[in-house]
């Protein structure tokens, strides 16, 4: 009887086991989700540049069902024209993000205006449409230098481009952020160059050093641009260590609290018990005068 009810409850268990993979399956159908594929560029500090792409799928009823797209193919690709240079392939991650980092003496192809135009690809599969985004960038270079005039602290950030002579030629005009750990500030590069002067309170790390970052973000023409650098003109404050009680201080060590304690305990408890023999004697008194008058 007991083998038989077994049988019966795995049975039942297995029957809705594949009918709940089934509404998982219906759930998940890709036709229930759009597409977001985003692509950006950003040239690092280094000089190297990053290429992201971010793949997420999100529910067209519930927009905050966001699934990522795990393990997809992207594919980086330098344009010009007819002209197509794979520059490599990633996978995205489980956070559906895709990056290939190109190396700072990497040769692109330029357009006439000198933009280099870039191209991700995911090529799609049964179940997901093909993907396809470009971004267009000039690939400015952007300069951060520390450096202290009359006891100032001042940054100074240059901006320019390199034709194929190596001839700088200055940014026109484009908003760059300074920030050094809590501080940040907007400004804006005029003919290349722009000069800040640096607070002097800044906390630093245990080194009192701290980091200067530029940055451009979202630009039309160079996408991300990120600059930094490190000195010593960070503050550094010293925890104050927590003075001891000792002998010249405002409170002595702890033993000789408990040797007092012990000390004027042990004077009370003597003065008690002289008490309570006294009071004994006193009632020992009086009982001996009453048995001398009964007798």
């Amino acid at each position: 009887m007991k083998t038989t009810f077994f049988k019966y409850t795995v049975f039942i268990f297995l029957i809705g086991l594949f009918i709940n993979t089934d509404g998982i399956a219906q759930e998940l159908d890709a036709s229930n989700y759009r597409m977001l594929y985003k692509f950006n560029t950003t040239k690092q500090h280094d000089n190297s540049r990053l290429l992201e792409v971010s793949f997420i799928g999100q529910n067209k009823k519930d927009r905050k069902d966001k699934l990522p797209m795990y393990d997809a193919d992207i594919k980086f690709y330098n344009v010009f024209n007819d002209n197509e240079v794979l520059l490599g392939t990633s996978k995205t991650s489980k956070e559906g993000i895709a990056q290939f980092i190109l190396p700072k003496d990497q040769n692109y192809l330029t357009d006439d205006e000198g933009y280099i135009n870039l191209k991700a690809v995911f090529e799609g599969t049964d179940a997901i449409d093909e993907e396809e985004e470009k971004v267009r960038v000039k690939n400015i270079n952007l300069e951060l230098n520390l450096t202290e005039v009359d006891s100032v602290k001042m940054v100074l950030v240059n901006a320019y481009f390199l034709d194929s002579l190596g001839t700088k030629t200055a940014v026109e005009e484009a908003d760059v952020i300074i920030s050094v750990e809590s501080m940040l500030s907007n400004m804006n590069i005029e003919e290349g160059e722009f000069e800040f002067e640096i607070y002097t309170d800044i906390p630093g790390d245990v080194n009192g050093d701290l980091t200067v970052y530029a940055a451009i973000e979202d630009h039309e023409e160079f996408g991300n641009v990120i600059q930094k650098k490190t000195i010593d003109w960070g503050t550094f404050n010293e925890l104050e260590e927590k003075e001891k009680n000792t002998l010249w201080s405002d409170y002595a060590p702890v033993w000789m609290y408990v040797v007092l304690s012990i000390l004027l305990g042990g004077v009370w408890i003597n003065y008690i018990y002289s008490i309570i023999n006294l009071i004994r004697i006193r009632n020992e008194g009086k009982e001996l005068e009453l048995l001398i008058e009964n007798k």
